[in-house]
């Protein structure tokens, strides 16, 4: 009798089972592929391994037994975890979405600006092309004589201003140089002075005035 209701349970577990399996195995498929499973595939194989081990746990505990703990385990995880992927997978769409509209976007408004640079330069060749055809060769030469003028004018005073700073650099370097010059003179006379009153001294010691006075003959 447990036999049978066991059996019975199993066939009602059967197509969440089916569903189980086939998440797990597309699951699969896309780690052995290389591309990334959907988190729908991968909850539900998550939740088939966790609901699998707590199932043959409380089937174990129970009159189930616990290879039917272990199949209505893993089928009731494998369909919670594929509700909670499939969830987590619309969120991911979602925000795809919105990244691929907001680079669309940004696409064209560059699109725009740049064709909207390239306007603006045409436009303002047009009227510099039209300005150009309202220059006389008199107002042309006019223009060319008072930049020249210009240009000489402003040459002459950075040679002023070059002369300028060059007298100020003479002076300063003479100034320096007499001050350097006057501190030498002084040092040799002080060293002059000094090895003269030194020898002065030296002659007064050794005149005769210091030494005895002769004596007489006949006294």
């Amino acid at each position: 009798m447990e036999t049978f209701s066991n059996q019975s349970q199993f066939r009602s577990f059967r197509p969440a089972i089916a569903l189980a399996t086939a998440l797990a195995i597309s699951g699969m498929t896309g780690c052995s592929s290389g591309v990334a499973p959907s988190k729908t595939a991968s909850g539900a194989g998550t939740g088939a391994a966790i609901g699998g081990v707590g199932g043959a746990v409380l089937g174990n505990n129970s009159s189930m037994g616990t290879g039917t703990g272990l199949v209505g385990g893993a089928a009731a995880g494998a369909l919670i975890g594929g509700i909670v992927g499939m969830v987590q997978d619309a969120k991911d769409r979602k925000e795809q979405d919105r990244l691929a509209q907001e680079r669309a976007y940004q696409q064209e408004l560059a699109k725009r600006r740049t064709e909207e640079a390239r306007l603006k330069a045409s436009m303002d060749e047009e009227l510099a092309i039209a300005e150009g055809f309202r220059i006389s060769d008199l107002e042309l030469n006019d223009a060319k004589k008072k930049l020249e003028g210009a240009s000489d004018r402003l040459k002459k005073l950075r040679d002023e201003r070059s002369a300028a700073l060059a007298k100020k650099k003479e002076l300063d370097d003479a100034h320096e140089k007499t001050l350097t010059t006057e501190a030498e003179i002084a040092r040799l006379e002080e060293e002059l002075a000094r090895l003269k009153g030194d020898e002065g001294s030296k002659k007064a010691e050794a005149s005769p005035s210091n030494s005895a006075p002769a004596v007489k003959p006949g006294l």
